[in-house]
């Protein structure tokens, strides 16, 4: 768990080098990330799933619908307030799971929710971060359409790391066309620095993706979710760790208290018991 954690907040970092120093587009880079994940993962398209369009349909929201979204968030957002509004997948899976699901929540999620939202908003809130509010508000609507698709993975009948295969061939079949429609310049972000930008798209698509995605659900097989996914609450210390370290992010109290306050509403939420759904899905979004 100390691994995934430890990756899955770089690749925040990682992520906001490749589309705003290295100056990758946002949806060639997801483009570029699922291809890898595809070639990878290429046996597990077998055999072929029944209802496969609601198999793409998931795979898109929870894999290049919002790594799309949240890698054009980056072009501008900072990594360690990127992973702050990032908090709010939790509270938005709970809420999807009660409209879809029919999911009944008591007075502590209800509370948990409400603490998740307002640490995010009082975090961003302050000068520093409202620059940027473009940038975090596709950060938000990645967290919302990846929550979105947590919530219909409990419909699917399918094998955790199929599921990944086929999302990233509807990522596929989506961002190529999207990315030669909307963006220009994608194979000169290689001109210029071709090995550092062939580097991050490996650590997002086989490290990120395929190595930490099958770790964590081994360790979900051998271990009782309740150890397990409270411990997935790292990520977010760690990515404004790395945010302030790596890419010198400004770390003010602002931040540190909203994030902290956000960080318990979402312990609160993983903590609690769900009628519908596992605790797993709270944090499938980050894959």
């Amino acid at each position: 768990m100390t691994f995934c954690n430890v990756v899955w907040a770089l690749n925040v970092v990682v992520s906001k080098l490749a589309v705003d120093d290295l100056g990758a587009p946002p949806l060639f880079y997801a483009l570029l990330r699922s291809v890898l994940v595809a070639l990878a993962l290429f046996p597990m398209l077998k055999p072929v799933p029944k209802d496969l369009w609601k198999v793409l349909l998931v795979g898109l929201a929870i894999s290049g619908g919002s790594f799309s979204l949240l890698f054009m968030g980056l072009q501008t957002a900072s990594p360690s307030a990127t992973g702050v509004v990032s908090l709010t997948g939790a509270p938005m899976t709970v809420l999807f799971a009660i409209i879809f699901l029919g999911e009944r929540i008591r007075w502590r999620r209800g509370l948990g929710i409400a603490l998740a939202f307002g640490g995010v908003f009082f975090a961003i809130a302050g000068d520093s971060h409202m620059d940027a509010s473009v940038g975090l508000l596709l950060v938000f609507l990645a967290a919302v359409v990846g929550a979105l698709g947590a919530v219909f993975v409990k419909r699917l009948e399918l094998p955790s790391i199929n599921l990944q295969a086929w999302a990233a061939v509807a990522s596929i079949a989506v961002l190529i066309p999207l990315s030669a429609v909307l963006e220009s310049g994608q194979m000169s972000a290689f001109d210029d620095a071709p090995l550092e930008l062939l580097a991050c798209v490996l650590f997002a698509g086989i490290v990120v993706s395929v190595g930490a995605h099958t770790a964590y659900f081994r360790l979900l097989q051998q271990h009782d979710a309740n150890q397990i996914v409270p411990l997935t609450l790292m990520t977010p210390i760690l990515t404004i760790a790395f945010g302030a370290w790596l890419t010198g992010d400004a770390i003010g109290g602002r931040l540190l208290v909203g994030g902290a306050i956000a960080l318990v509403g979402v312990a609160i939420i993983v903590l609690r018991p769900s009628a519908t759904f596992t605790r797993r899905f709270l944090v499938r979004s980050r894959f």
